[in-house]
């Protein structure tokens, strides 16, 4: 099979959308579409040998049942401006290949991570790596605010000083705060990206992380739109069991949800929230 141009990736190639305050997100690069993936699988060459319905049904097959490698077939890089603390939580996906701007060859600009006021909440009481849903008050929001930009215009105003000294750039930039801006070309291919955007994407992960989680999700929607539907069928809107939550649900088939035992009711009532 050929190199394919897709029509859709090329109306997006370069265009910038912004996240956050001062993020971006931009595609600069792809290979191949839903076509890659179902010739990959059937390993032949040749488009149209099979019907729309037939390679949607392939990719649904290929998704549910962890068929992996034809996904890999596909790959996007992406262009991604980012604060340091979402870089150092996406760094963690270790499947990509990555090319990071460098503090010791460049001077890092004055751009920081400012939250929005709606953003800003106290710590959860249930959940110790995140916070509440509802915002805090909106004068606490302004004095936040206030606080980290002072702290962060201080941070800079020292590492100016330090370079206007002559002190080596890979000194001066010790003290920058995690909510300065960074850069990086991000390199994966459909199947980790998928993968990606499953815990990214997750109620549970950082509200900031997930606004660059759903850009990416909707750029791949329009190049990949039948294993995307295929990804929110089986993987975000799916779920797994365990044994014992297997054995739960073949009780509950086999009498009626009212003969599920305590334990076994709580358990599967919990993995359909």
């Amino acid at each position: 099979m050929a190199h394919c141009t897709v029509p859709e990736a090329e109306a997006l190639l370069d265009k910038e959308f912004k996240v956050l305050d001062k993020g971006f997100v931009r595609l600069v690069d792809y290979f191949g579409d839903d076509s890659r993936i179902v010739q990959a699988a059937r390993v032949s060459y040749g488009e149209g040998t099979k019907s729309y319905r037939q390679d949607q049904g392939l990719i649904d097959y290929l998704l549910r049942n962890d068929h992996t490698s034809p996904f890999e077939q596909v790959s996007f890089t992406f262009h991604l401006k980012m604060p340091i603390f979402v870089a150092r939580q996406w760094i963690r996906h270790r499947t990509a290949k990555v090319n990071e701007i460098s503090g010791r060859y460049s001077v890092m600009k004055n751009e920081f991570y400012i939250p929005a006021g709606c953003d800003i909440a106290f710590q959860s009481e249930d959940n110790k790596q995140g916070r509440q849903d509802e915002p805090v008050p909106e004068k606490i929001q302004l004095e936040v605010r206030q606080l980290l930009e002072e702290d962060q215009q201080r941070a800079y105003g020292t590492y100016t000083e330090l370079l206007e000294r002559g002190i080596a750039r890979e000194i001066a930039r010790i003290n920058l705060p995690l909510s300065l801006y960074t850069e990086w070309y991000w390199q994966m291919d459909l199947h980790n990206l998928f993968h990606f955007l499953k815990l990214r994407m997750d109620a549970h992960a950082q509200k900031e992380i997930r606004d660059y989680a759903e850009v990416i999700f909707g750029i791949i929607k329009k190049i990949t739109p039948m294993a995307v539907r295929s990804f929110e069928k089986h993987k975000l809107g799916g779920v797994t069991f365990s044994a014992e939550e297997k054995n739960a649900l073949k009780e509950m088939l086999a009498g009626g949800q009212n003969s599920l035992s305590g334990r076994a009711k709580e358990i599967f009532l919990a993995k359909l929230k």
